[in-house]
């Protein structure tokens, strides 16, 4: 039960890390990141606060995800509804200044992107189910067998051709996510000699058979003591 918390707490983390990576990307200033190019725009176009958007479309992608046989878990649908929550509590709470030059702006970017990185590797390790975005990533490297950096750079550079066709604020900042994403998230991997396509993610059926063979033991345990 102790591992089964460590693991959620691994994932929590990921998803909070992640929001604060987005609006930190975005509050550079600079142009914005190509999920973000495309949030946006929708966001413009539809009224619909930020947070909601990137969940409408983090359910959309799941469906495209679960097709290549991805598992629908606790921390992909977690992931979907509490990134798009905490950047709404995030933006409304204000305390991220916007950046008012270049080279702050980039330094900003950076920050944000790594901060994305380091995220994606707490929430994934959990093995609870990546996000609908990362799982792109994963599919993408399972399938051909490239670089997980590779393929996460296709996947940004994909999103951010279609959110500026959206009318999405395109900037020097786009592309250097496109490139800079890839890299941290290789550079991170390696780092904590984390091989993505080997682990082994527990579907919603799985996590609910583990709480529901443990949480008996725990009560059994907790009246004892008592």
């Amino acid at each position: 039960m102790k591992l089964f918390f460590i693991r959620l707490l691994n994932m929590v983390i990921g998803i909070l890390l992640y929001a604060l990576g987005i609006i930190i990307a975005i509050k550079a200033n600079v142009g914005y990141a190509p999920w973000e190019i495309f949030h946006v725009g929708l966001a413009q176009t539809t009224g619909l606060s930020l947070g909601i958007i990137t969940i409408i479309v983090g359910f959309a992608i799941l469906v495209l995800v679960t097709v290549f046989g991805e598992k629908l878990g606790l921390g992909t649908v977690a992931s979907i509804l509490l990134i798009g929550l905490f950047i709404d509590v995030i933006l409304i709470i204000d305390f991220i200044p916007t950046a008012d030059n270049m080279i702050i702006g980039i330094a900003m970017l950076l920050a944000g992107l790594y901060l994305i990185a380091l995220a994606t590797y707490f929430y994934i390790k959990s093995a609870f189910g990546a996000g609908p975005r990362d799982n792109l990533m994963v599919v993408m490297t399972r399938k051909i067998k490239l670089p997980v950096g590779v393929c996460r750079c296709i996947v940004e550079f994909a999103a951010a051709l279609i959110g500026w066709l959206l009318g999405g604020m395109v900037g020097v900042g786009t592309a250097i996510s496109v490139v800079a994403i890839g890299f941290f998230v290789q550079l991170t991997f390696r780092m904590f000699k984390f091989d993505v396509t080997a682990v082994r993610h527990e579907s919603l059926k799985d996590t609910y058979m583990i709480l529901k063979n443990v949480m008996p033991g725990c009560l059994v345990k907790s009246g004892k003591s008592d």
